[in-house]
């Protein structure tokens, strides 16, 4: 299986850079093992019913970009550099592991100073990052960060404008409700308060469950054959609530269709027993054609990158010469791609017992 196999070509114009308004009037294309339909997410109540249950990630993006200056004495007096700071996760002691730009300009031990009196010290610098002790920590920390810090858009829309105000509701779900993600459960975007009350009103029932995005879902896949790429971490949970909800629905016939890539990969590393099992701890599942599904039924998801992880486990999902034929109509149409993009309902045939 190579990485071009995943390859397509897309235009530019067709690369959201905002959200369309209200979230739920983006397109949705609905796509079986042989039907395709173009409709609208707010259809989603007359596409579920009794008995579907969606699994919802409920992570909350932090303010992860900071803009800071380093001061060092020199001979000639004190020189300063511009520092641009996006933090990745947290490490030991309430640390961060952060991408700095330009790292050459950081030295361990140096101080970085942002806005509304938060600093961080370098304490190390290893394998193109740093670690930042910050000056304060758990609500505080929160507190200044929140001050301080910027949207991590994705670069594919940084490249295309710079972060604002408006991102620090467009980039987060309704839902989110547990900080730690660096970037968003990008379907999620695309619900509301009136969808939500309007599926739930249909009787579809929902569960959420928790992981946090890392920036490593940007990174591109770089060996040809895919099956040795090897995966970034993200740390995730499944309550047992979630799992008895989830393995309740499977017993009872229903479909469980995850809300994003995320609650997918997460709530698949829950049920490599066949069922799904409580969960707290990192996940590196790397899904691609051939994984067997134990819970998923269905997915919805945004349009993704040529020759990503993500588009890899769509195709796992539906099949490679499925997901082909998806994303050339979806193109044709005029579909909106990537986070601030359009959705779809990938819908394919029932496994038998849920496999």
């Amino acid at each position: 299986m190579q990485l071009s196999d995943f390859d397509f070509d897309l235009p530019e114009a067709l690369i959201a850079t905002r959200p369309v308004r209200p979230r739920s009037a983006a397109r949705l294309l609905v796509a079986g093992p042989e039907s395709l339909a173009d409709r609208h997410v707010r259809d989603l109540p007359a596409l579920l019913g009794p008995g579907d249950r969606l699994v919802l990630n409920d992570t909350r993006v932090i303010p992860a970009r900071l803009a800071g200056r380093r001061s060092r004495a020199t001979g000639q007096g004190t020189a300063t550099a511009r520092i641009e700071v996006t933090l990745l996760e947290p490490v030991e002691d309430g640390a961060w592991q952060a991408l700095v730009k330009p790292l050459r300009k950081l030295g361990e031990g140096e101080t970085i100073a942002f806005a509304g009196g938060l600093s961080a010290v370098v304490a190390r610098i290893a394998e193109g990052r740093a670690v930042l002790r910050f000056n304060r920590r758990g609500a505080a920390f929160d507190a200044a960060l929140a001050a301080a810090g910027d949207m991590p858009l994705p670069p594919y829309i940084a490249a295309l404008r710079k972060p604002d105000a408006q991102d620090a509701e467009d980039y987060q779900t309704v839902f989110a409700a547990r900080p730690g993600a660096v970037a968003a459960p990008t379907a999620s975007l695309h619900f509301d308060a009136d969808l939500l009350a309007a599926l739930a009103a249909r009787g579809v029932a929902f569960t959420r469950v928790t992981l946090h995005v890392g920036a490593g879902t940007f990174l591109p896949v770089k060996v040809e054959d895919v099956t040795t790429h090897r995966m970034h971490a993200e740390w995730g949970e499944v309550t047992p609530e979630a799992a008895a909800e989830i393995n309740a629905t499977r017993a009872a016939g229903g479909r469980v269709i995850p809300v994003g890539t995320t609650a997918l990969r997460l709530i698949e590393s829950a049920a490599r027993s066949g069922r799904v099992e409580p969960w707290h701890g990192p996940t590196d599942i790397f899904i691609y054609p051939g994984f067997r599904f134990r819970v998923t039924d269905g997915l919805m998801t945004n349009f993704h990158l040529p020759k990503s992880t993500l588009l890899m486990l769509v195709s796992a999902l539906m099949g490679l010469d499925r997901m082909r034929a998806v994303y050339a109509h979806a193109i044709a149409s005029g579909y909106r791609f990537f986070s601030y993009g359009d959705a779809s309902l990938l819908l394919p045939a029932r496994r038998g017992g849920g496999q």
